[in-house]
């Protein structure tokens, strides 16, 4: 039977995945791309620590160069993370006319034209499936599956540790900060999340959809992001009371001549489907054109899931090899790049129905004034709560608006913020009732 050989660079948390994978079902792997498929390297920095599964200590090595030099080696899988070094290494591994395969969103989402267009200079193919999503397969089923349609939406909770944090905030009524350190503690968290809570990992994510919807890489920094940090629980009840659920949402819509893209918490009708996605898990919600909706749900990152993703890229190549067909994989499933280049619209361009919390002075003429000078704005609104318990000196004041413009929205907004009965800073929570 042929052999294809594997080089390893990172072995972390997903590199350990990997290979456990590779060694475990070795037998199914063979089986279904006909091949054997080897680990001949590892590289990793750390080559001593004990990763829960056998290996060959004549495997490692210390020097990732050793990986990518190796003429033997017929695929490069990047899994150190970062930017610099994987974006050095995964070059260089193509410039020796190696494959790659890689899990690195924050790398495809900053520098994915780079990488797309070496690729298609040097003649190899790339692989990126556990780029999003871990053990979801939705790189493949955009890049081939659906392939035949115009994705019209994509709406998707990609975050799994955000996600986490909102389930138990709703479930428990924890504050967040609480849960943080339970997340952190658990595993399921950096320290600290920044990256995660922040949005900043949900588009990079986004971002990587994005370019294979269209064919053209977009960057995550034309991409809205805003964080859960000013979320509370009595933003989550009252959102409840109003018939939502509160979710980090990545959301991307084709306008016809631009796009729209953006993260933020999102309030959701409590009987739509990623309204009931909850602890660590992630999913994405498809439309196009000819398929009508379509679901992906499952573990959004994790040692095993990740690695069987990971697996999934390096089998598709080795049946790829085997066959020796003339090109490469195009790298985002489109052999001829659009045209024109992918415009995001502005956020200041949104229309949306808003939720705000004001935190006000228990005096008269408070609600009055706000209304005064939303309605002035061209924001009407269409449900108050106004409860008359103090917190910490302050009443909540709720309000759900009727859809308006997102620059009036904010301007209206920076008003109110000034006024001196205002005690703090008004939360804001967009209203996402599209399907």
């Amino acid at each position: 039977m042929q052999q294809i050989n594997i080089g390893i660079i990172g072995f972390g948390t997903v590199g350990a995945g990997t290979f456990e994978v590779l060694t475990e079902n070795r037998e199914i792997i063979a089986d279904r791309v006909g091949m054997e498929v080897t680990v001949k390297k590892i590289a990793d920095l750390d080559i001593d620590s004990d990763r829960g599964i056998p290996v060959d200590r004549e495997l490692l090595t210390g020097d990732a160069m050793d990986v990518i030099d190796d003429p033997e080696i017929d695929v490069v899988v990047e899994l150190i993370g970062g930017v610099e070094k994987a974006r050095e290494y995964i070059l260089k591994a193509m410039e020796k006319g190696k494959h790659v395969v890689t899990a690195n969103k924050a790398l495809l989402a900053e520098f994915g034209q780079e990488i797309y267009e070496a690729a298609e200079k040097y003649g190899v193919s790339l692989g990126f499936e556990a780029s999003v999503g871990g053990g979801i397969p939705i790189i493949g089923a955009m890049k081939c599956g659906l392939s035949a349609n115009r994705i019209q939406t994509m709406m998707g909770i990609l975050n799994g540790t955000s996600n986490y944090i909102l389930t138990r905030m709703t479930q428990e009524g924890l504050p967040y900060d609480s849960v943080i350190r339970e997340a952190v503690n658990l595993g399921l968290a950096e320290d600290p999340p920044t990256l995660d809570v922040d949005g900043t990992d949900a588009a990079h994510k986004l971002a990587i959809l994005i370019s294979i919807a269209f064919g053209s890489a977009v960057s995550f920094k034309d991409i809205y992001r805003e964080g859960i940090g000013a979320l509370t629980p009595d933003d989550i009840r009252f959102a409840g009371e109003f018939g939502y659920r509160v979710k980090l949402l990545a959301i991307a819509r084709n306008l016809g001549d631009r796009l729209e893209a953006r993260v933020h918490p999102a309030m959701i009708p409590k009987d739509h489907i990623l309204a009931n996605v909850n602890e660590a898990y992630n999913a994405i919600y498809l439309e196009g054109d000819f398929m009508g909706p379509n679901l992906y749900y499952g573990l959004g990152a994790g040692r095993r899931p990740t690695g069987s993703a990971v697996v999934s890229d390096i089998m598709s190549l080795a049946r790829h090899i085997r066959f020796e067909p003339k090109g490469p994989i195009p790298p985002l499933g489109h052999v001829r790049s659009p045209e024109k280049r992918i415009l995001i619209e502005p956020i200041q361009e949104l229309t949306s129905a808003y939720y705000f919390r004001f935190s006000a002075l228990d005096s008269p003429g408070v609600l009055s004034k706000i209304a005064g000078i939303l309605g002035e704005h061209e924001i009407s609104i269409s449900s108050v709560i106004q409860e008359g318990r103090e917190v910490a000196g302050s009443v909540p004041i709720i309000m759900l608006t009727h859809e308006a413009n997102e620059s009036n929205v904010q301007k209206a907004i920076s008003l109110i913020d000034e006024l001196e009965f205002l005690t703090d800073k008004t939360v804001l929570i967009r209203v996402n009732e599209q399907s």
